[in-house]
Order: structure tokens, then C-alpha cells, then sequence
């Protein structure tokens, strides 16, 4: 028994020496440059699904190991661990640390709820999309961070609201008359005549607090726990914060900037097939946009339905009156907002900041129009998306945000300096260089793949997968991704994968695209498990949600997903980048034929 509880301390440290001994003899025996390659894929590959080792410490095996193998000279590999990536990534950071520091996220949310309503549905409507606006451009975790608050007191609101309402009624059942609060909801959940009159508050009385009391110790042992009143407002806790979590899963989907995955992806393929110049800002969007919006409401649709029900009628039935729920619910808001003050110049000036570089990313190769690109003909591909990131990014350390001033000996306040929008110590606190890191491995991983000879070797063997329709083929690659992503972390999936999956596509003889693009979304969809990604684990910490209630919320917006993706791929993906064809800028190493 000793032995194991040792075993368990050292869990982590057994499977790293087991792995690197348990795999050693395939480079022994086989003495060849795809299988030491291999050795490496697979060590780095375990260590990543069980994050033996931190994720970004296994992304530096292969910087250690590949010299020593003689796969490829250790400048070569130093230099993969930074890329065009890097540099647009933090572009992105200086963004989205200005964003943050001046609470421009925040104002946004609220007016976005705002403008929605404060009805259970709506309502979370509003959450949804204020979250998936936000997570296009800031990350999944920071806006998951900030929107939960802001929810999770809108939620306590309308759950004490609904207590006095009870309160209130009970008093007018037992014969007492209080115009305080205006009763406007019947047994049945419909709208009950309002009364008009108000007037001083009348206390509770002892028995009207003991029957309260009771009811409430009633509905604690049915089984909804002391935090609720009743079922319904646990379950609309729950709505609300899978509905957040989601949400920004989904929203990140929409932009090459909006979560790490895109990122990695198209990295990854403009650097595997520099010819193709066809991903960028603007084409990732013309696809992505419109899988997102249909996953988002179709998943608003399954969760309400799941934890609510979904009545179409009441939801838009035109002149109705709004529950005193409703009302206190639309205060907390307006409060929320109101605290903000009036917009300031810092956050005038992130927003034109912020629609500059938008506007830039869409401007610069937008497919149907010469961009901006053309400019500099004698330069073609020399300008990127990383090139608009740094110039914008850049600005925010040159732009004063206030002024700096000190007192003089003689009293007088002089300015000596200002503060730009963004400081150099605020940006290092919001850059994930954990994920600069993961990223740069996988890039070197794949170099050495190509190196070595191993992507050649694993695409003429998965040749015979040519056979196959090329709808199956795309659904089982989406599928593994999907499953493999509940379990191991999203950068990791897919640094992981695309050195595989690009292969296979060649080896097939299949547009690189055509499996690249929906498994590079479905590894976003990590919505079953707590541990999945770092939006569910933040919203399962509030205590609302158990396992169980994520496992099935997650599994219908899991084959949502993967469902909208191939939708999406057979429709209106195939003609903005002509999937049907083979195309010239990709390698001709098998010898199938497109499905």
C-alpha cells in the first residue's frame, strides 16, 4: 500500500521515464531518420495528452532532441520556435491588453445586453452574443473572466427578485394588502393585471416570513440545495453559464485571431504551402462567420430548451409587460452600466484602434478587390496580417493616455511626462508566452517531420484512404479531433494533428483544405468536461453546474457543430476556395484520386 501511494506521488515522473525507455528501441532497431523522427512524435505526443510535463516545457523536446538524432541542425530548429505568428500574436496582445485596462470589453457587454432586454431567453441571447463578439478579438479565458460576473449578478437579481414577488403574494393571499411591490405574475406563469396605485411598503409580519421560510426549507429538501428557490432558478443559473462558456468557445471560431487553434492553422499552412496565399483575415472570415452564427443560435435554441423549455409564443408576443424580475433584472444592468461613467478618451480611442485594425486585416488581399497589398507590387506576400498587428500594436505604447504631473517646491503643478494607452509591464502580464512556446514546438515538430522524411512516409501509406467518399473521410478526421480535444488541451490537438492530417491529404490526393479547415474548428469544440478548456473550467467554478449537466449540454452543442462544419464545407466553403480540384500549390505525392 506504501509502494502505491509513492507510485501516485511520482505518477508524473514514472510516465516520463517509462515513455522515453518504453519507446527508445523503435530508433534503436529501425536506425532510420522517419523512425527517430517518429520517437520524437510520439514522446511529445504523449506528453501532451497527459500532461506529464507542463505543455510548453514538451514543446522543447524537440529543439534537445532532433540535434542529437541529426534530423535537423539546432539553428534550424531554434529558428521555427519563431514565426510570422509571433508577431501577429502580439499585435493581438497589445489590443487586447488596451481593451481590458480601460474596460472597453465591459461597456460593450453591457450595452449589448442592454439592447437585447432583460426577458430569460433574450437575456441570454444577449449574453450569448456580447461573449462571442468579445471572444473574437480578446481570448476565450480573459472574456469568459469578465462577462461571468456581470452574469452571475444579473442572475442573483432575478432570483431575489422573484423572492419578494413570492413574499408579496403569500401576504396577499393571507388577507394582508401590500402595494409596495406590484404582483403581475399568476400560478400558471402569465401575466396578471398590474396595480397602478403605490404606496409605502407594508412590513412582513411573522407569519408571512415563517410560511416563506417553510416553503423555502421545502424546496431545499426536494433536492435544488439552500442556494436556490426553486428548481427553475437553478436551472436558469446553469443556462447562464454554459451559455457564456460556449459562447466564447464559438465566437472565437469567427477570426484567425480569435483563439490560438486558428492561429496555429494558419500558420501552419502558409508556411506548409507557401504558394497558396488564399488564408487570411478576411477569407477566414467570409467562411467562418456564418458556421459560427448557426452554431451559436442553434446552441442558444438546445440550452434554452434543455434547461428552461423553449415557448416561441411567449417569446415574442409584442406589447407585454415586464415581470418584476424583469424590471429589477434591466436595473442591475443599467446600474452596471452606469458605474462605467461616460465613455473616455482611452476607450475612444481602443475602439478606433480596434476598427482600424479590423478594417486593415479585411482590406489587405480581401479576394474579390485589390487591397491595400497591391500598393507595393515589387513586394508581393511581403505584407501580412502579422505586418498590420505590429503597426497597430505598436501605436499603443506611442499614444498618451493621460498626463503625468508632479509638485514643485514653490506648489505649483507642472506636467513632466504621459502614459501611453498600454505599458510594457501591462503587456507582459497578458502575454501567453506558454502559448508562443507550445506553438513554436509544433512548428518545429513539423519541420522535422518533413526533414526526416516521415510526412512523406505516413502520406504513401495512408494512400488507400483515396477509396474512400470524401464526405466519410472528413467526417471521421472531424470526429477524432473533436473527442481528442475533450481531453487534451486545444493548441496541443491541433499542433499535434496538422502534421498528420496534412499528408494524409496529399497522400490522397485531396485538397489540403478540404480536411484541414473542419478540423482545425472542431478542435474548438471542448465543451463536455470541466477540464476541456479554460471557459468551462472558470464557469463550473461558480458551484452551479455539475459534470453531468455539462457532459449532456455539451454533447448536443458538440454534434451541432460538427454537424454546421460539414454543412458548411459541402455549400458555401467549397466555392471560395474550389475544394474539388487538386490544387497546384500542394505537393503531388500520392497516386489516388479525389473522391
Amino acid at each position: 500500500m506504501k509502494l502505491f501511494s509513492y507510485i501516485l506521488v511520482y505518477r508524473r515522473f514514472l510516465l516520463v521515464v517509462f515513455t522515453l525507455l518504453i519507446l527508445l528501441p523503435l530508433p534503436l532497431i529501425l536506425r532510420t531518420k522517419e523512425a527517430e523522427c517518429a520517437y520524437v512524435l510520439f514522446v511529445v505526443a504523449t506528453f501532451w495528452l497527459t500532461e506529464a510535463l507542463p505543455l510548453s516545457v514538451t514543446a522543447l523536446l524537440p529543439g534537445l532532441i532532433f540535434p542529437l538524432f541529426g534530423i535537423m541542425p539546432s539553428k534550424n530548429v531554434a529558428s521555427a520556435y519563431f514565426k510570422d505568428f509571433h508577431l501577429l500574436l502580439i499585435g493581438v496582445i497589445c489590443l487586447a491588453t488596451s481593451i481590458e485596462k480601460w474596460n472597453l470589453h465591459k461597456r460593450i457587454a453591457l450595452r449589448m445586453v442592454m439592447m437585447v432586454g432583460v426577458n430569460p431567453a433574450w437575456l441570454t441571447l444577449g449574453f450569448m452574443s456580447s461573449t462571442a463578439f468579445l471572444s473574437m478579438w480578446l481570448s476565450n479565458t480573459s472574456t469568459t473572466a469578465m462577462v461571468m460576473p456581470i452574469a452571475e449578478a444579473v442572475a442573483q437579481q432575478i432570483i431575489s427578485a422573484e423572492a419578494e414577488v413570492e413574499a408579496t403574494q403569500m401576504t396577499y393571499f393571507t388577507g394582508e394588502s401590500n402595494h409596495g411591490l406590484e404582483i403581475d405574475e399568476s400560478d400558471n406563469g402569465h401575466e396578471a393585471n398590474e396595480s397602478k396605485e403605490k404606496t409605502k411598503t407594508v412590513p412582513r409580519y411573522k407569519n408571512d416570513a415563517g410560511k416563506l421560510s417553510s416553503k423555502l426549507e421545502m424546496e431545499k429538501n426536494s433536492g435544488t440545495g439552500s442556494k436556490y428557490r426553486t428548481k427553475k432558478d437553478h436551472m436558469m443559473c446553469k443556462l447562464i453559464c454554459l451559455s457564456i462558456a460556449y459562447s466564447s468557445t464559438i465566437g472565437g471560431l469567427t477570426t484567425i485571431t480569435g483563439t490560438s487553434t486558428n492561429l496555429i492553422f494558419a500558420e501552419h499552412f502558409n508556411m506548409h504551402y507557401p504558394n497558396c496565399r488564399c488564408i487570411n483575415f478576411g477569407s477566414w472570415f467570409m467562411f467562418s462567420f456564418p458556421v459560427a452564427i448557426i452554431i451559436l443560435l442553434v446552441s442558444w435554441i438546445w440550452l434554452q430548451w434543455l434547461f428552461l423549455g423553449f415557448n416561441f409564443k411567449e417569446m415574442f408576443k409584442c406589447g407585454k409587460a415586464k415581470t418584476v424580475k424583469q424590471k429589477a433584472c434591466g436595473e442591475v444592468i443599467k446600474h452596471e452600466y452606469q458605474k462605467l461613467g461616460p465613455i473616455r478618451y482611452q476607450e475612444i480611442v481602443t475602439l478606433v484602434l480596434f476598427i482600424v485594425m479590423a478594417l486593415l486585416w479585411f482590406s489587405r488581399e480581401p479576394g474579390f478587390v485589390s487591397g491595400w497589398s497591391a500598393l507595393f507590387p515589387e513586394y508581393p506576400g511581403f505584407a501580412s496580417d502579422s505586418t498590420v498587428a505590429l503597426v497597430v500594436g505598436l501605436l499603443f505604447f506611442l499614444i498618451p493616455a493621460k498626463i503625468l504631473t508632479k509638485t514643485t517646491s514653490s506648489g505649483e503643478i507642472v506636467a513632466f511626462d504621459f502614459s501611453p494607452l498600454i505599458t510594457w509591464k501591462e503587456f507582459q502580464s497578458f502575454m501567453p508566452w506558454d502559448i508562443a512556446i507550445l506553438v513554436g514546438g509544433g512548428f518545429a515538430l513539423a519541420d522535422g517531420c518533413e526533414a526526416s522524411g516521415l510526412s512523406k512516409w505516413m502520406a504513401n501509406k495512408l494512400s488507400p484512404l483515396g477509396s474512400l467518399p470524401g464526405w466519410l473521410i472528413i467526417l471521421v478526421s472531424s470526429l477524432l479531433v473533436t473527442s481528442l480535444t475533450e481531453v487534451a488541451s486545444n493548441p496541443a490537438t491541433i499542433t499535434l494533428l496538422l502534421p498528420i492530417l496534412s499528408p494524409l491529404a496529399e497522400g490522397i490526393h485531396m485538397n489540403p483544405l478540404y480536411i484541414l479547415i473542419p478540423s482545425t474548428l472542431c478542435t474548438s469544440f471542448a465543451f463536455l468536461l470541466p477540464v476541456s478548456n479554460p471557459p468551462n473550467a472558470i464557469v463550473f467554478s461558480y458551484g452551479h453546474l455539475q459534470v453531468i449537466d455539462m457532459v449532456k449540454a455539451g454533447l448536443g452543442v458538440n454534434i451541432v457543430g460538427v454537424a454546421v462544419v460539414m454543412l458548411g464545407m459541402f455549400t458555401w466553403i467549397v466555392p471560395m476556395f474550389d475544394l474539388h480540384t487538386y490544387p497546384s500549390w500542394a505537393p503531388s505525392i500520392g497516386n489516388g484520386t479525389m473522391p
